[in-house]
């Protein structure tokens, strides 16, 4: 059910009604208004219409009176609205005329002045990049928040031999800790990427009015940089017209859903009892209404589902804009939603990530058994080999032989003899079992971006001077 209107608005003629002889149909009215979604913009709409009525005053196109009564006017607004106190309005359609009608009846005819050299083509274009452009900072602060607690996981558990895989086949040992840091350099590319494409979200559109500018002597400049833009936008017809900066902005959004729906896709299986490497706190999963002993992870596979969903958004705002002529369309209206939905999961996914992380907790035996199955050291044997004078093909196969008689007798490279391994070559030598251990093989890795425990130290000490500097 809508709210009711405005007593002054409902059944009034539109802000735009003089060349009209027919009112709106009812139907129309409601299927064609924004208000519903875009009146979450209202902060912005009244940020730029003060710094608009502020350019315009100095520009002496608004007496100064005038401009101080529309912002005190504006101002007041906000206040009814912040304080749930507004009521809005269908027939108005949108959160730009809901608000510049609750200023004229407020403050008379300074409040129809407002709107002189702008149109709501510029003007909404304007709130969503506002509105982006702060919710682009929170979501690199919550990447920021989900990152330390990894930091404080990657730290505790640098020492711990878990398997790597490639195929989702054991491949060599690695430390949980460097796992950890895999998945903190995806999220500071994504915490990057934010970074550059709120440098593209940051260009002002207002003063492009319709589409062409506007007859008064404006200052975009001067708009601009009492809104915090780097500058305004260079072409009006691009500035009204093109959601490239959402679309940008989504794709960047459908990348970092894409790691956390990896990230998920491992949570799984690792708290799985056919993994069991970790335990995933009480707080973050549910129970089975039916099955007593289950313990469902919910969290990793609800955010893993929800990728699915900012993906489509990106889909549906690419087809929103690839066959608009220049310049705004009604279409437009439509970019609001999935880009608000967007922002909301995606604040909400990394919200609790971050929270979840934190209590994860690590069986570290169970880990270690399963990175000594599945010949994880066979890497480190043919190395050995290399190291002893043996070309790295020849000791490929000499160690592709030797797995052979342990997937024969079920037993891994560490448990066969010396007398065995020193018949696949007699450069093997008793201490070969030195790098046939779990620790030593990871501990040999001991270089830049390695998975040896001083790497991972090292790097993790790197990454929170990188989070330190923003």
């Amino acid at each position: 059910m809508h709210e009711p209107s405005h007593n002054s608005s409902a059944g009034a003629a539109k802000p735009w009604a003089g060349r009209f002889n027919a009112p709106t149909d009812a139907f129309v009215e409601a299927f064609t208004a924004s208000v519903d979604f875009d009146r979450r913009l209202y902060r912005y709409d009244i940020q730029g219409s003060i710094a608009h009525a502020t350019m315009l005053a100095r520009q002496g196109i608004l007496g100064q009176a005038e401009c101080d009564q529309i912002v005190t006017g504006l101002e007041a607004v906000r206040a009814r609205i912040d304080a749930g106190a507004f009521t809005w309005s269908i027939p108005l359609e949108d959160v730009h005329m809901n608000v510049e009608t609750a200023l004229t009846e407020a403050i008379g005819d300074a409040g129809k002045r407002l709107h002189t050299g702008r149109s709501r083509n510029d003007q909404v274009a304007t709130d969503v990049r506002l509105w982006l452009r702060d919710e682009i900072d929170l979501i690199r602060i919550a990447i920021a928040r989900l990152q330390a607690a990894l930091l404080t996981l990657a730290e505790r558990e640098a020492d711990t031999v878990m398997p790597g895989f490639t195929h989702l086949q054991v491949a060599q040992p690695i430390t949980f800790g460097h796992h950890m840091m895999a998945w903190f350099e995806m999220l500071e590319r994504d915490r990057a990427r934010l970074a550059d494409c709120r440098g593209r979200v940051n260009v002002m559109p207002l003063g492009a009015a319709a589409l062409a500018g506007t007859t008064y002597p404006i200052d975009r400049h001067l708009t601009a940089r009492l809104l915090g833009f780097d500058h305004p936008a260079e072409n009006s017809l691009d500035a009204v017209s093109d959601r490239d900066f959402a679309i940008e902005f989504t794709a960047a959004a459908a990348i970092l859903m894409m790691h956390l729906s990896r990230f998920s896709e491992e949570l799984i299986l690792w708290a799985s009892a056919q993994f069991a490497f970790v335990d995933l706190s009480d707080s973050f999963c549910t129970g089975s209404s039916i099955m007593p002993q289950k313990k469902n992870p919910d969290v990793p596979e609800l955010v893993r589902g929800k990728s699915g969903r900012i993906f489509g958004h990106l889909m549906g705002l690419l087809t929103l804009m690839k066959g608009q002529p220049l310049a705004y369309n009604k279409d437009n209206q439509e970019d609001k939603e999935p880009l608000f939905d967007t922002v909301d999961n995606l604040k909400g996914c990394l919200k609790v990530y971050a929270e979840m992380m934190g209590q994860v907790t690590c069986r570290r035996e169970r880990m270690r058994t399963a990175a000594a199955q599945g010949f994880s050291t066979a890497t480190d044997l043919a190395d050995y080999l290399v190291r002893k004078g043996i070309p790295f093909r020849d000791a490929h196969e000499i160690v592709g032989k030797a797995v052979a008689l342990g997937v024969r007798e079920g037993r891994d490279l560490a448990e066969l003899t010396i007398d065995e391994l020193r018949g696949f070559s007699e450069r093997i030598e008793p201490d070969v079992y030195a790098v046939l251990t779990l620790e030593g093989s990871v501990a040999a890795r001991d270089h830049l971006g390695g998975t040896a425990p001083a790497q991972v130290r090292a790097a993790i000490g790197r990454a929170r001077l990188r989070l330190a500097e923003g």
